[in-house]
């Protein structure tokens, strides 16, 4: 709901900030006393052109501030975080223009800058505007179909709708990208077999190409070690060491014994001596032995298979040229083996997989096919409802002679889209015999914005279809008596539980309101001021008098006001 309006320095209004109430606003005054002032300033926080003449005459800039409740429309919660506002929950919606005196404009929402469309598209999600010159969202015949769907209660069926469209474009997706692969596997077709049968007689393994290179590192190294180990047993000596210690070893014996041989005896110096001689060759030909069968030991523990590091190193090329060849890495070799082979066996059951997806496919349409017939059986049952209900209101509202139908059409291209296989338009024929047309067709502002009236009237026959804020300017122009009473009457019904404001010249209107403002013009000092009063009972009374009896107040006038205001 609009809660609040401050306007600075337009035409002819200064300072203006103006409380909005809920039910039905009237702003009535003297013509020429600004009325259309504050609803042009209205329409600038709301998005609509800006210019410099709407600056007061001497100001810098010209400034309008429209304050709404929080939003709790999840499609304007939607509208706004899509154009990068972001609204705290309870927080006030808050709409502002500024036009400067040469001209330029700027525009924020909630003190965040906006740009105009933005702002545009806010405001005529939260107002209506029915007027003279304009009438926004009925003459849009791309908001018919919303409105008469909400007006129908046919949001079930819409709902199913919408669901069998999301499976028929998935299942034709399906069906898409089954022929896009099965024709691109088909155009490689040799390539693949080709390509598959290398991999096959590689056989290459996860993780292989690790294994290899460390096989290899293995292997080179253990070539070194061996050669290492060869030059450690020549320096030993081998065999040759062990025959020279054992000989040596016989020698002292031997001398061991012709020392005893020519009496020494055996703890004689020479006899001990001899035999710690003969015990140290002796340890040290076992210590030789035993080193050498170390060194032995220590060659045969490389003793790998012959040509074995020569079968790593070949395996690995291979490999590797494979990977180049195909130009991807040696590890992804099997898992491209797996994919062409799956690939090739889509060329071979692909046409059996398309004519499956094509089944579920064809299933789907006639599954959407027979939601869309509901559909458009509870759209033309709404559009007789609907029909019947407008041209009930058309004839108090001296429309009498305008018919209002619905019309269908095909939507472009048969497309079974996620909102039926129609278009809606509402079109009227304003005289007898003339052709159904657009709504723009009705020439006359006043019959416009009447049939506007008779519009919402109509479809506020569900609560869920009123718009929360509707503007209504002079759609009594031309009209009075029982034609004005019946146009009270219904803005006075279209403003429960809504908000609607309307600028009239009719007391018949006027008395209808819930609040009433009084716009009048003033001269101080030379200057011309707009001004806008909230009118008490009293006053309101007073007002609706002038109206009826003109400048000069009667009795009879305020008896008649008293009357109308009941």
């Amino acid at each position: 709901m609009l809660t609040a309006l401050s306007i600075r320095d337009i035409v002819l209004v200064d300072v203006l900030d103006l409380e909005v109430r809920d039910g039905l606003t009237v702003l009535t005054g003297e013509t020429g006393a600004g009325k259309s002032i504050i609803l042009d300033a209205l329409g600038l926080a709301l998005g609509a052109r800006g210019d410099a003449g709407l600056v007061r005459h001497g100001a810098k800039q010209a400034t309008a501030t429209a304050v709404f409740t929080a939003p709790d429309d999840p499609a304007l919660i939607d509208l706004l975080a899509e154009r990068g506002f972001e609204v705290a929950s309870g927080e006030d919606l808050i709409l502002r223009r500024v036009v400067t005196a040469d001209g330029r404009s700027r525009a924020f929402v909630n003190d965040q800058p906006a740009g105009v469309t933005a702002l545009r598209e806010i405001g005529q999600a939260l107002v209506e505007v029915h007027g003279q010159h304009e009438t926004v969202g009925l003459l849009d015949w791309k908001t018919h179909r919303a409105l008469l769907d909400t007006y129908g209660g046919v949001q079930p069926q819409l709902s199913a709708v919408a669901a069998a469209s999301e499976t028929l474009k998935a299942a034709d997706r399906a069906v898409a990208e089954l022929k896009a692969a099965a024709a691109d596997a088909a155009s490689r077709a040799e390539e693949l077999t080709l390509a598959l049968a290398d991999l096959d007689a590689l056989d290459p393994r996860a993780e292989e190409e690790t294994e290899l290179a460390g096989e290899r590192a293995i292997l080179g190294a253990a070539e070194k070690a061996l050669a290492d180990l060869a030059d450690a047993r020549t320096l030993l000596g081998g065999d040759k060491l062990s025959q020279k210690l054992a000989s040596a070893l016989r020698a002292v014996e031997h001398a061991r014994q012709r020392a005893g041989q020519a009496g020494a005896a055996a703890d004689h110096p020479v006899i001990v001596q001899l035999g710690a001689a003969a015990e140290a060759i002796d340890r040290t030909l076992v210590e030789a032995t035993e080193a050498i069968a170390t060194v032995d030991a220590a060659a045969n523990a490389f003793d790998f298979e012959p040509g074995r590091l020569d079968k790593a190193e070949e395996r690995l090329f291979a490999l590797r040229a494979a990977a180049r060849k195909l130009n991807t890495s040696v590890e992804n070799l099997p898992v491209l083996r797996v994919r062409f082979r799956e690939q090739l066996r889509l060329i071979e059951d692909g046409a059996d997989a398309i004519v499956a997806a094509e089944r579920q496919a064809s299933a789907a349409r006639e599954h959407y096919d027979l939601a869309a017939t509901f559909l458009t059986s509870a759209r033309e049952a709404a559009a007789q409802r609907l029909t019947a209900a407008v041209m009930q209101e058309l004839g108090p509202l001296k429309l009498d002679r305008a018919r209002f139908r619905v019309a269908f059409e095909p939507v472009a291209d048969g497309r079974r889209g996620p909102l039926g296989v129609e278009t809606t338009r509402f079109e009227i024929a304003t005289n007898a015999g003339t052709d159904f047309g657009p709504l723009d067709a009705i020439a006359s502002g006043g019959e416009l914005a009447r049939f506007a009236l008779a519009m919402k009237a109509a479809l506020a026959g569900r609560e869920d279809q009123r718009q929360p804020v509707m503007i209504f300017d002079e759609v009594d122009q031309g009209v009075g008596g029982a034609v004005a009473q019946a146009v009270g009457e219904r803005l006075q019904r279209l403003s429960t539980g809504a908000q609607v404001l309307v600028v009239t010249h009719s007391p018949q209107v006027a008395a209808r309101g819930h609040a009433h403002w009084k716009v009048r013009k003033s001269d101080t000092a030379g200057l011309t001021t707009t001004t806008v009063d909230a009118l008490d009972e009293v006053a309101r009374q007073e007002e609706i008098a002038r109206m009826l009896s003109g400048a000069v107040i009667t009795d009879e006038a305020r008896a008649a006001a008293r009357t109308l205001i009941g």
